[in-house]
C-alpha cells in the first residue's frame, strides 16, 4: 500500500464490518490524529483512531453505526493553530462504491465507448449524496496508481485507486474536491518504479510549461441552436464552402478565446468566408509545433482560456453564420515522460514494435491502430469535440502517414502487412470507424482528409470496395495537395515561362472527380522559406499582386473547395510566424502602399460575396457534369478558360490570362442560348489595385461565329494577369 503497488486499496482502507461493530482505516500520512465522526456514536458521535505508524489509523466503531461516517484529520503539533477545527470535517474516499458502472466497462473493454470521455478522466459529481470528483485512468499494465494534485500537496501516498478488474481501468472517488483542482496520476511500472503522469483524458490542463491536469465542468449554455438545427440542411460537397485558416494563437497575438470571439467572427464574416479552421487547439506543450504534436488530446489549449471560453467562442462564431473546423491529429504524439508514451510503464497508446512506433519525419509515436482501447480514444475524441464543442468539421492531420507502412522509411525498416503489402490495415479500420461514426453522431459535421498521395477512396463511402479491395474511407472531402503543387509552381514563373508549364494548371481537371476535393493555400505554403503567397509571383510590386489576385479568382472558379490562410487575404509580403502573426500593420491607412493591400482584401470579399451567389461555382463541384474547358490549351496566349454549371445547366464563364499583356479581341466560345454576357467579377479592376481594363459595366454580345466547339462566341479585351468572371444576362 505504501509504496503505491496495491491493485484493491478498499480492501483495507474504508469500513468493514466485524462481529464487534464497523472497523474503519485510514491512510492519511503525515497527519497528527484522525477523529471519526458518524451517527449511532454515543458520547459525543466522535471516535478518536489509533495511530498504527506509517500514517495508518484504525478502530472499531459500536454496532449500529451509519456508514456514511465523516473524518477529522488533524495536523501539526497539538494545540498549533494549524489543527484542523472540530466543524472540518471530511468524507473518506474509501467508504463509497465505485461510482463506474458495469456497461462502461464492458464498453471500454470492447472499444466500443463512443462517449469515453464520460468514463474516463476526472469528473464532478455527486456520488452516494456527497459532492466530490471520480477519478478513473485506462492504466492496464500498472501494479498501482494512485491520484495525487494540490489537494494532497502532491503527495499521493493516501489516495490509491483501484483496479476495475480485468478492463485495466483504475477508479477512485474522491469527496470534496471539484473544479479548478489540480491533479496527476501516480503510476508503479510493472518493474517498480514510479512516474507521475497527465490523464490522458483530462478536459482541462494548466498553462503550458506546466503539465497537470485541471478538473472542470462546464457551464457553458449555447446559444447557437439555430446553426446547429440547419448546417446540415445541404450536403457540404453541393454547398458553397469557403474557408479562412487561423493560427488562434497569433491571429491576434495576446487574445484569448472571449477577446477573439469579440473580433474573429466580424472580420471573418465581413471578407463572406463560410467557415474558419482552426489549426489544432488540443493541449501541447511546445508552441512552435503549432499545435501538431498533441498531449492533450480531450483539452483546449489554456494558453487563451477555458474549455468554457473555448465554447464561447464557436458559439460566436456560429452566431455570426460561421462555422468551425479544427485541425486533429491522431496520427502521432510526443515522447514526453508526463504524458502518453510509455503511459503505464510499456508501450500502451504506440506499438510495441519500436519499428511501428517511433515516426522517423517528427521524432514522435505513432497510435496503435490495431489495439481496441487506443482506437476508441481516438473515435470519442473526434465525437467529444463535435459533440461537446459543437465543432461542424475535422481536418485528419498527416493521412498519409498512417496509411502507410513505409511511410519516410528506408527499405528494410518496415514489415508488411499480412497480406504483404504496404497498407496499414489497421489505420485503415480505424479511419473507417471514425469517419462512420462521426457521420452517424453528428449530422452536419464534415471530415476532411489532409492525405497527399493517390490512395484511392479517401472520400468514397466505407461500404463500396473499389480496384484495390478497400472500402472506402469514408471522408467528406481532400485537400488537393497535387492541384496546390502545380498551381503554385506554375505561379512562379515568369510569364515568357509559362507556356512550358501550361499543364500545371490543367491536369488537375484529369482527376478532379476522383474525389471531393478542397483546394488549399494553407499554413504550410507561406512558412519555412516558402514565402508568402504575393512572395511567390514574379515580377515587380504591381506584376506580383496581380498575379496574387488572378491566382485567387482562378482558384475560386476551379472545381473544389477552397481554403486561404491568414495574412493571404491581403497579400502579406512576409511569411508567416507564429511569434507575431500577420502584418496588420498593412492595412493602417497611415501606411503608404495600406491601398495596394486593402484592394486585396477587396477582392477576396467580392470573390467569396460573388461565390456564395453563383450556384455554378458550388453546387456541382464533384460531379464532372458542373465543368467543361473552353480554352485548355492555350499555352502560347496563357490563358485558361472554362464553364462552371449549376444544378439547372445555368453557366459561369471564367477567363485567366496569366501573362502580362492586353489581350484585344480575345474569342472564346460559348453555349448557344444566351444572346449577352456580363462581367461579374474583374481582378484588374482599378478598386483592388489593378489597372481597369475590362469590358465593364456593358453586357458583351454573343456572335454566330464558332468557336472551341461551340456555335456561339464572344470576343472579350482580356486585362494583364487578371481573371474575368461572366455570366449570362
Amino acid at each position: 500500500m505504501l509504496s503505491g503497488g496495491h491493485h484493491d486499496p478498499h480492501s483495507l482502507l474504508g469500513a468493514h464490518p466485524e462481529p464487534g461493530g464497523l472497523a474503519v482505516r485510514v491512510l492519511r500520512p503525515s497527519a497528527r490524529a484522525v477523529t471519526v465522526v458518524a451517527d449511532g456514536v454515543p458520547d459525543g458521535a466522535r471516535v478518536k483512531l489509533c495511530d498504527e505508524g506509517d500514517g495508518l489509523f484504525s478502530g472499531v466503531l459500536p454496532p449500529g453505526t451509519d456508514p456514511g461516517y465523516r473524518l477529522l484529520v488533524a495536523y501539526g503539533e497539538e494545540g498549533e493553530e494549524g489543527e484542523d477545527a472540530p466543524g472540518a470535517e471530511a468524507h473518506d474516499p474509501y467508504r463509497f462504491l465505485p461510482a463506474l458502472g458495469e456497461l462502461d466497462l464492458h464498453l471500454i473493454g470492447e472499444g466500443r465507448h463512443e462517449e469515453l470521455w464520460r468514463a474516463l478522466g476526472a469528473h464532478p459529481m455527486t456520488h452516494q449524496g456527497v459532492a466530490g470528483t471520480r477519478f478513473t485512468v485506462w492504466a492496464p499494465n500498472a501494479l498501482g496508481v494512485r491520484v495525487t494534485g494540490d489537494f494532497t500537496y502532491w503527495d499521493g501516498t493516501g489516495f490509491p485507486m483501484r483496479s476495475l478488474g480485468s478492463s485495466g481501468v483504475w477508479e477512485l472517488f474522491v469527496p470534496g474536491i471539484g473544479d479548478g483542482t489540480l491533479y496527476k496520476f501516480q503510476i508503479m511500472r510493472p518493474d517498480g518504479s514510479h512516474t507521475l503522469r497527465a490523464d490522458p483524458m483530462a478536459r482541462r490542463t494548466e498553462v503550458p510549461p506546466a503539465t497537470a491536469s485541471v478538473v472542470t465542468e462546464s457551464h457553458h449554455v449555447w446559444r447557437d441552436q439555430e446553426w446547429m438545427a440547419h448546417r446540415g440542411d445541404l450536403p457540404v460537397h453541393e454547398s458553397p464552402f469557403s474557408v479562412y485558416e487561423v493560427h488562434l494563437a497569433s491571429w491576434r497575438p495576446g487574445l484569448g478565446y472571449r477577446e477573439l470571439a469579440r473580433q474573429l467572427p466580424s472580420y471573418v464574416k465581413d471578407l463572406g468566408f463560410t467557415h474558419v479552421e482552426l489549426m489544432p487547439v488540443t493541449e501541447h506543450p511546445f508552441g512552435g509545433s503549432w499545435g501538431y504534436q498533441v498531449t492533450g488530446f480531450y483539452a483546449p489549449t489554456s494558453r487563451m482560456g477555458t474549455p468554457d471560453d473555448f465554447r464561447h467562442l464557436v458559439d460566436a462564431l456560429h452566431r455570426a453564420g460561421i462555422g468551425v473546423i479544427m485541425d486533429w491529429v491522431p496520427a502521432h504524439f510526443p515522447r514526453d515522460d508526463w504524458a502518453l508514451a510509455r503511459f503505464d510503464g510499456r508501450p500502451l497508446y504506440e506499438p510495441e514494435d519500436p519499428s511501428r512506433a517511433d515516426h522517423p519525419d517528427w521524432g514522435t509515436l505513432e497510435f496503435d491502430y490495431g489495439r481496441a482501447e487506443v482506437r476508441n480514444f481516438l473515435v470519442a475524441n473526434a465525437v467529444y469535440w463535435c459533440e461537446q464543442f459543437h465543432i461542424d468539421g475535422l481536418r485528419v492531420d498527416a493521412v498519409a502517414s498512417m496509411l502507410y507502412l513505409d511511410y519516410s522509411r528506408e527499405e528494410g525498416g518496415w514489415t508488411p502487412n499480412e497480406h504483404g503489402g504496404r497498407e496499414n490495415l489497421d489505420a485503415v479500420a480505424f479511419l473507417q470507424e471514425m469517419n462512420a461514426t462521426v457521420y452517424r453522431r453528428c449530422p452536419g459535421v464534415v471530415t476532411i482528409a489532409e492525405e497527399s498521395t493517390a490512395w484511392d477512396g479517401v472520400t468514397r463511402a466505407t461500404h463500396h470496395v473499389g480496384p484495390g479491395g478497400f472500402g472506402g474511407l469514408g471522408f467528406g472531402l481532400k485537400w488537393n495537395m497535387g492541384w496546390m503543387h502545380d498551381s503554385l509552381g506554375y505561379a512562379a514563373h515568369e510569364p515568357v515561362h509559362r507556356r512550358f508549364h501550361h499543364h500545371e494548371m490543367t491536369f488537375s481537371m484529369v482527376y478532379a472527380y476522383s474525389e471531393n476535393y478542397l483546394l488549399p493555400i494553407s499554413h504550410d505554403e507561406v512558412v519555412h522559406g516558402k514565402r508568402s503567397l504575393v512572395s511567390k509571383m514574379p515580377g515587380d510590386w504591381w506584376q506580383r499582386r496581380a498575379n496574387h489576385r488572378a491566382y485567387l479568382g482562378f482558384m475560386w472558379a476551379h472545381p473544389g473547395k477552397q481554403l486561404l490562410f491568414m495574412g493571404q487575404e491581403f497579400a502579406q509580403g512576409a511569411e508567416w510566424s507564429e511569434g507575431h502573426g500577420p502584418d496588420w500593420w498593412l492595412l493602417d491607412p497611415s501606411y503608404a502602399a495600406e491601398p495596394d493591400h486593402r484592394g486585396v482584401r477587396l477582392l477576396v470579399r467580392d470573390l467569396n460575396a460573388v461565390y456564395g451567389a453563383t450556384p455554378a461555382l458550388w453546387q456541382r463541384d464533384c460531379v464532372p457534369e458542373g465543368f467543361s474547358w473552353v480554352a485548355g490549351d492555350a499555352a502560347d496566349d496563357n490563358v485558361f478558360a472554362f464553364l462552371r454549371f449549376d444544378a439547372f445547366g445555368a453557366p459561369v464563364l471564367s477567363v485567366s490570362n496569366f501573362s502580362p499583356v492586353v489581350r484585344e479581341d480575345y474569342r472564346l466560345g460559348v453555349p448557344g442560348s444566351p444572346a449577352c454576357w456580363e462581367e461579374i467579377l474583374n481582378t484588374d479592376a482599378a478598386r483592388y489595385g489593378g489597372g481597369g481594363v475590362g469590358g465593364g459595366a456593358d453586357p458583351l454580345k454573343s456572335e454566330p461565329v464558332a468557336s472551341h466547339g461551340q456555335g456561339t462566341s464572344v470576343r472579350l479585351t482580356l486585362p494583364p494577369l487578371a481573371t474575368v468572371w461572366l455570366r449570362p444576362v
